[in-house]
């Protein structure tokens, strides 16, 4: 199984901001990382929350039965350590995922607390960012 995890604000994709994040919504996310796994055999469990000890929650009761994670952390990005430390406990590969090119954008944004909790990042490539994660994470799996 791959955990498929969005942060604050990302339930509002295809509404919010979208000539930054674009048309998509999460449900169309959720299904393209689905139908993207689903040859493989493997199962995608989603999960969004506006709320960080939610995202925790979620993360510590899927620790011991997941593969992998796709995790759009949103502003937590830049500011959770309850959650960098939480993904630090994970034993299963994690690749972070920006749509937005972070780096090109305000400063604050730039800085990423947990990327030295994730296997990588993909930052930029608008929604296509998800599905080379999971292709990413499918690799590993099929490797071990």
């Amino acid at each position: 199984m791959i955990l498929l995890v969005n942060g604050p604000n990302l339930n509002l994709l295809g509404e919010r901001e979208p000539e930054v994040y674009g048309a998509t919504t999460l449900a169309d996310v959720e299904r393209m990382v689905r139908e993207a796994c689903a040859p493989a055999g493997v199962e995608v469990k989603a999960f969004q929350s506006n709320h960080e000890g939610a995202l925790i929650d979620f993360l510590h009761e899927h620790r011991k039965i997941a593969k992998g994670l796709v995790l759009n952390p949103g502003a937590f990005t830049h500011t959770s350590y309850a959650l960098h430390d939480a993904l630090r406990a994970l034993a299963f590969p994690k690749v972070e995922v920006h749509i937005s090119n972070v780096h090109a954008r305000e400063a604050w944004r730039r800085e990423s607390v947990l990327a030295p909790a994730m296997d990588g990042q993909i930052v930029g490539l608008g929604v296509q960012g998800y599905l080379l994660a999971a292709r990413w994470l499918l690799g590993r799996i099929a490797g071990a």
